[in-house]
């Protein structure tokens, strides 16, 4: 009996070192790869290199073509601009990548901007749209427009860089306009329960729209004449771009509306409202001058982000010990828009 209760407590402690070592196995073997990831990543934060993505052609093939090949730069204006992918320094990466390694030798003869946005801030609507014009005259190279749900607000000001606009039937495109906002005021409830806030500043209105107190009557002059020197710059893109645009009508009664696709069509702010990805492609080609049967090659150029990235620059959950949820009930709501002019739609 003695032999077995000794055998049983020999097994548990042989057990217990050989969980351990296994556990510090692991430990040590995961250590060993953050500090390889460590001395791989940049010392700085910098953007994640971009991976190329065949996309379909007018038919839907996605074949790697030889690289003596056209190609067609299909840009994904999806989602809120300004935000994640689509910010100026990102598209600009797009742009200049598609110059390089597998499209270099001037492969790219035409871009495609595909279109699925209610806008965005208005610095980077400004700039994607300059750095889009930039690359069009640079290159030599059409670039059209394809509207697939929405393209509203800043999204018809980036378009503006397009030579034609395509939209299904179901598309909603329109809201030419600025917003700011919005922004409350708290003072009178402050004041209803003896709450008081104070703020020191230097400068006159330095604390324009302080939500607890009073506002002042005219702190709102800066303010609205820098919406308004946007909103004349859109409208003067805008009605350049698109000619058959009643610029009259448009300040007075257009405005900041949205309209269906059809309807869009008839006012002048796309060109085909009865369009699909393979018509307003097929037209792309024939303006890049690629001809009638030649195989050409549709490519995306998109941000890569590995695990073993995240993991260096202490983003990934594995590090952090955080797995973060967000809902946005609008686009407004989101904080990185936050106290900022946005061409953007917001229902």
């Amino acid at each position: 009996m003695e032999f077995t209760r000794e055998s049983i407590f020999v097994a548990a402690v042989r057990s217990f070192f050989r969980s351990f070592a296994v556990i510090l196995g692991v430990a040590v073997g995961l250590g060993v790869i953050l500090i390889a990831c460590l001395f791989v990543a940049p010392s700085t934060m910098t953007p994640p290199k971009n991976e190329l993505v065949l996309a379909p052609d007018a038919f839907g093939k996605e074949d790697l073509l030889p690289l003596s090949s056209p190609a067609i730069l299909r840009v994904d204006i999806n989602g809120v601009i300004g935000v994640d992918g689509l910010m100026t320094g990102k598209i600009d990466g797009i742009l200049r990548d598609s110059r390089d390694a597998f499209l270099a030798n001037n492969r790219v003869k035409g871009v495609l901007l595909y279109m699925q946005t209610p806008g965005g801030t208005v610095t980077d609507s400004d700039n994607i749209y300059e750095l889009l014009m930039d690359y069009k005259k640079k290159y030599n190279v059409p670039i059209f427009a394809f509207v697939d749900g929405m393209c509203a607000s800043g999204g018809m000001y980036i378009a503006s860089a397009a030579e034609k606009t395509f939209a299904t039937p179901v598309s909603i495109v329109g809201s030419v306009g600025v917003v700011l906002g919005p922004m409350f005021n708290f003072s009178q409830a402050m004041e209803k329960y003896g709450v008081q806030a104070m703020t020191m500043t230097e400068g006159k209105d330095k604390d324009m729209f302080n939500p607890f107190r009073p506002w002042v009557p005219g702190e709102d002059q800066s303010l609205r004449a820098v919406t308004l020197a946007m909103y004349n710059r859109f409208i003067d893109t805008f009605t350049a771009a698109r000619p058959r645009v009643d610029r009259e009508k448009l300040l007075s009664d257009y405005g900041a509306q949205i309209f269906i696709a059809a309807e869009g069509q008839r006012i002048g702010y796309i060109d085909d409202a009865n369009a699909t990805y393979s018509t307003a492609l097929t037209q792309l080609v024939a303006a890049a001058g690629i001809k009638e049967g030649e195989e050409y090659q549709v490519v995306k150029i998109e941000p890569l982000r590995s695990f073993l990235a995240d993991l260096a620059v202490g983003n990934s959950p594995l590090s952090t010990g955080k797995i973060i949820h967000t809902f946005h009930v609008s686009p407004q709501t989101n904080p990185s828009l936050s106290g900022k002019f946005l061409y953007l739609y917001t229902p």
